[in-house]
């Protein structure tokens, strides 16, 4: 839990990855978890770990190997991008007004602290919408919902001195604890540093593999999947595995056909969202690993939102792609939470998975 607490408390919107991306690519190298490591034009890091075969290990040459051009390429894809801000404007009076990267419902963003990282230092500030306090406001005012032009940040600072240390383009993020709610964890931004610790801890677990992995943490992925085309391409995969969170709505107020997936049964496979259709062959291969290991896994359809599997799917001549998903509670929050089965069944899978290629 200490790796991903870091990664949770680690700001980096899409655009502004660098901070992220050196944490994981300090905890791979430290712990020699990869062969290669390059990051790549987007900014997006890519490890390769190359096959090593139970056969190999035991000092007995592997019989297909001559026949094989080379191993199988697996590709994993997790997103180390969270939802955030760039400043647009400062005004007159020191207040920031900021550009969303990522989608934000605007009811979760009343009376919010948030991190405005300059290139010096992170400074805590105030984040709420224009407009009248309730003991001033009308009926009227009280039941509006601003958009998301309408917040600004308050850094208690004159203007002066705010222009001084904040520019246009700065990054601005949620700022939440990571802590233990019952047999969750709850955090900001779990989506989708969950499904880049799923991946490190893949990494860690693997005892053997007869497939080379290539593991990539992808950039721009909350703007729109950008970063995880220009990956695939230069890859060049077999398959593909996206490492991602989705929706868990078995809550108050929620229709039980609409909850997408149900807290500690397991990690999801993804079977269709709005931008992919998972490959039915690999859904049918992973819940095999499952049973066999007796690991908690669950099916799920997401009606609306994407992920990285899309444009794995869709580069060159295509691509048989899956995605896995952590289920998340009041996702795009700041109280993000995730049940500790849920997190233990994501990358126990993922490791019986790759060792059985």
């Amino acid at each position: 839990m200490e790796l991903l607490k870091k990664l949770t408390q680690t700001p980096s919107v899409p655009g502004r990855e660098d901070r992220i991306r050196r944490v994981i690519c300090d905890y791979l190298q430290e712990n020699g978890l990869v062969d290669e490591l390059s990051i790549d034009a987007m900014g997006s890091i890519i490890g390769l770990r190359r096959a090593r075969p139970a056969s190999v290990t035991s000092g007995t040459p592997d019989p297909g190997s001559v026949l094989r051009k080379r191993p199988l390429r697996v590709m994993l894809a997790a997103h180390m991008d969270q939802i955030g801000f760039l400043v647009r404007h400062i005004d007159d009076n020191g207040y920031v007004r900021v550009n969303p990267v990522g989608g934000f419902d605007t009811r979760n963003l009343f009376a919010r602290r948030v991190l405005v990282c300059t290139a010096a230092e992170d400074l805590t500030g105030i984040m709420n919408p224009g407009g009248k306090p309730i003991h001033i406001s009308s009926e009227a005012d009280r039941k509006k919902v601003p958009e998301i032009g309408e917040f600004f940040v308050d850094l208690g600072l004159p203007a002066e001195e705010v222009r001084q240390k904040v520019v246009i383009g700065d990054m601005v993020v949620l700022d939440g604890p990571f802590t233990m709610v019952g047999n969750s964890v709850v955090s900001q931004c779990l989506d989708n540093r969950v499904g880049c610790w799923a991946q490190i801890r893949a990494l860690e677990n693997l005892s053997h593999h007869s497939c080379d992995i290539y593991a990539v943490w992808t950039v721009q992925e909350e703007v729109g999947m950008r970063g995880a085309a220009p990956a695939t391409f230069g890859i060049e995969p077999d398959i593909g595995v996206a490492c991602d969170t989705t929706l868990c709505c078995k809550t108050p107020g929620v229709p039980d056909e609409d909850r997408v997936s149900v807290a500690g049964d397991g990690v999801c496979l993804h079977v269709m969202d709005s931008s992919m259709i998972s490959d039915f062959g690999l859904i049918a291969d992973f819940e095999h690993v499952a049973r066999a290991g007796i690991i908690k896994c669950q099916r799920a359809i997401l009606p609306r939102g994407g992920q990285d599997g899309s444009a794995i799917q869709r580069s060159r001549g295509g691509v048989r792609t899956i995605a896995l998903a952590c289920p998340i509670k009041y996702i795009h929050t700041v109280t993000e939470m995730a049940h500790i089965d849920d997190l233990d069944s994501y990358h126990r899978l993922l490791t019986r998975w790759l060792e059985s290629l």
